[in-house]
């Protein structure tokens, strides 16, 4: 079994969506039904792998993360050929106060603040990650957000404001290899590969992180 000093680090830094909340079912639990409404049927997967591909672009054009979420809705119409409403696309940034933390997540946290201090670094706006730490309930004592930074992972720039907040030496724990696990490698972070399964909302790409686990709760037994 593989283990991790926890003496190590002083710091872990967590990814949040897709990591400590099920963003895919979030999604999902938002876009199906909507996209029902409008008599407009398309698997899953079609749906992530779409969201996949507008989400980085839509994000390199700037602006906060609810308006990005509202021009991605915007762009699936175009392609299923139905107009969302005004509150629609808004809605769909509202309903990250419904996305849920995977099952593992809130009980590794807390294992992990036993040893750690714990931050998030996350694509986010600051309002609505409030959202999803009410959820998590284990304060953070740092959230770093692309609001902040003013960029959007895997911008360097997110992870340079990290490192000048958070107290190191630092773990980098992330399931996206896209938007973590590369540029955080790039910054000298060691990271943690949450391997989780997954339809596909974040591009896939190669990366060779420090260590990979399958779930939070098998991250959190090899240090606790």
């Amino acid at each position: 079994m593989t283990t991790i000093d926890p003496n190590r680090y002083a710091s872990l830094t967590f990814d949040c969506y897709g990591t400590l909340i099920d963003w895919e079912a979030g999604i999902l639990g938002y876009l199906q039904p909507l996209l029902a409404n409008y008599d407009v049927h398309v698997i899953d997967e079609f749906l992530l792998e779409a969201f996949a591909e507008l989400e980085p672009a839509l994000q390199a054009e700037g602006g906060a993360y609810r308006d990005v979420l509202a021009r991605l809705l915007q762009r699936l119409g175009e392609r299923l050929a139905f107009q969302p409403k005004p509150a629609e696309l808004a809605g769909f940034a509202a309903s990250i106060a419904y996305w849920p933390p995977f099952e593992d997540a809130v009980a590794a946290l807390e294992v992990l603040a036993g040893h750690f201090e714990l931050a998030i670094v996350s694509n986010i706006d600051d309002a609505l990650f409030a959202f999803s730490a009410e959820r998590l309930q284990v304060p953070f004592t740092e959230v770093i957000t692309a609001e902040q930074a003013q960029a959007y992972k895997p911008d360097a720039r997110v992870f340079e404001l990290a490192l000048r907040r958070v107290q190191g030496p630092v773990l980098h724990v992330a399931q996206s290899r896209f938007h973590d696990i590369l540029p955080a490698t790039a910054a000298g972070l060691d990271t943690v590969w949450i391997n989780r399964p997954s339809k596909g909302a974040a591009k896939p790409v190669a990366a060779n992180p420090t260590w990979t686990f399958t779930s939070m709760a098998e991250f959190a037994n090899a240090v606790g």
